[in-house]
């Protein structure tokens, strides 16, 4: 399994305050690996140093072996890696097209001060209808972003960064705002336009554990700034004290069924 994405002993400080301690991981091809811990964990630098959006104050973020720390969303987008955030981040007088057209332009160095020449480019369009279709959007094209349900803008926010055409993609909190019973048909819908899309490998912040047992290969917990555990989700969830130190509590389908 060839490494697409590793932290080697990234530290992270800000003045006396040290956010992240340490902490190497790698991420290899055909991985979901989940981030997880418990609120002030250091999720929120380890990710954002993760994606280039921070520089590491020690230590080292490579990206396919190139050094991507502080790069930035645009150049890493440029590399092959890509971010959808908590915060659903569309414009909601724009339609689901427009704003798909957004991430395709992006990446085609093509200008986006015009969107009339942009509804006339057969290649966009052909790709935005493509990735629409991916994730089930295809019926909304012309449908004003604000007028989507929340799953649907989710799906939206996660179908942008997919027309990116990443290697890797992050997810933050990709269910956060959706209601329960629709969770892991979100969640199916993302991992299903992974393969499709062929993307390499999908990093998941999420809190809620059950999606996390459902769908991670690996499991890596933090907890004060430093590596708590990296392991499969079945050793993650037979062990009581990890889980605890995360949530709190045992929780979801392996933890239950290993009571």
């Amino acid at each position: 399994m060839s490494t697409l994405l590793e932290a080697i002993d990234v530290r992270k400080s800000y003045g006396d305050f040290v956010a992240i301690d340490g902490i190497s991981l790698a991420v290899g091809e055909g991985e979901l690996v989940s981030i997880v811990g418990p609120n002030g964990a250091g999720k929120t630098t380890l990710v954002n140093l993760l994606t280039g959006l921070l520089p590491p104050t020690s230590g080292h973020v490579r990206f396919k072996g190139q050094d991507i720390a502080g790069i930035g969303p645009v150049m890493l987008a440029k590399h092959g890696m890509a971010r959808a955030f908590q915060l659903v981040h569309i414009f909601p007088e724009m339609t689901v097209a427009e704003t798909i057209a957004v991430a395709v332009v992006s990446q085609t160095g093509k200008s986006m001060r015009f969107f009339t020449p942009v509804r006339k480019d057969p290649a966009v369009n052909q790709r935005v209808r493509e990735v629409a279709q991916i994730f089930g959007l295809e019926r909304k094209l012309d449908t004003q972003s604000r007028l989507l349900s929340q799953g649907e803008k989710k799906l939206l926010d996660i179908a942008s960064a997919f027309a990116l055409a990443p290697e890797v993609i992050l997810l933050d909190e990709p269910t956060s705002g959706v209601s329960s019973g629709d969770k892991h048909g979100l969640m199916r819908n993302v991992v299903d336009a992974a393969r499709k899309a062929g993307v390499k490998a999908i990093i998941l912040v999420e809190h809620d554990m059950d999606l996390v047992a459902e769908y991670s290969t690996r499991i890596v917990a933090i907890q004060a700034g430093k590596v708590l555990a990296d392991r499969k989700p079945d050793d993650f969830f037979n062990d009581p004290e990890i889980v605890a130190a995360i949530v709190g509590k045992r929780v979801g389908r392996l933890a239950a069924g290993a009571a």
